[in-house]
């Protein structure tokens, strides 16, 4: 029996997302070769998950709303700003409506640049008998670039939008861990 070495085989990788990946997670690897390769030769493995990057809190529980980072807001018969910093942001609220009149009632939530303003959600309540009544609940992301803002709209006194917003990552999308996280 004759004992050959191995050879070894390399193979190109061409996935744009992997080489993407690598870039992002090996900043000391940007501009070093233009092409992956695999090999058949046992190597270390690098470590490419979401834990490598040094996220250990999952999204989930990242985008938590807690004591300490929201804001609460509670519009009845008004509007007011709900936030108006760039950044992505966690809206959590309830929407009631009482009608007290045949007229169209109404709660949203709603964008504006400064120039345009956009309903991105809705409840109403129209034409209905004195004293119906209805309920929705709202947990959205947002994103707000530079000069753009959200509202609450309450139509009616007797219709409600009561929540809380929290700033959930930067315009960047740099990550905004819940206030007093971690302990």
């Amino acid at each position: 029996m004759v004992n050959r070495p191995s050879v070894p085989e390399i193979i190109t990788v061409n996935s744009e997302a992997l080489q993407t990946q690598i870039r992002d997670l090996l900043p000391s690897q940007n501009g070093f070769g233009s092409e992956l390769q695999a090999s058949n030769v046992i190597m270390p493995i690098v470590d490419l998950t979401r834990a490598a990057e040094g996220s250990a809190t999952p999204e989930l529980l990242q985008t938590a709303l807690s004591f300490g980072s929201q804001t609460a807001f509670d519009f009845k018969g008004s509007t007011g700003i709900i936030a108006n910093t760039t950044g992505f942001f966690r809206i959590y609220a309830a929407s009631t409506i009482r009608a007290q009149t045949s007229a169209t009632v109404s709660n949203s939530l709603t964008m504006t640049d400064g120039l345009s303003v956009k309903t991105i959600w809705e409840h109403y309540q129209s034409n209905t008998s004195t004293g119906a009544s209805t309920a929705h609940s709202v947990d959205i992301v947002v994103f707000l670039a530079a000069g753009e803002s959200i509202s609450g709209v309450s139509s009616a006194a007797d219709a409600g939008l009561v929540g809380s917003v929290r700033q959930i990552a930067t315009g960047d999308g740099t990550l905004v861990q819940p206030n007093g996280f971690p302990l």
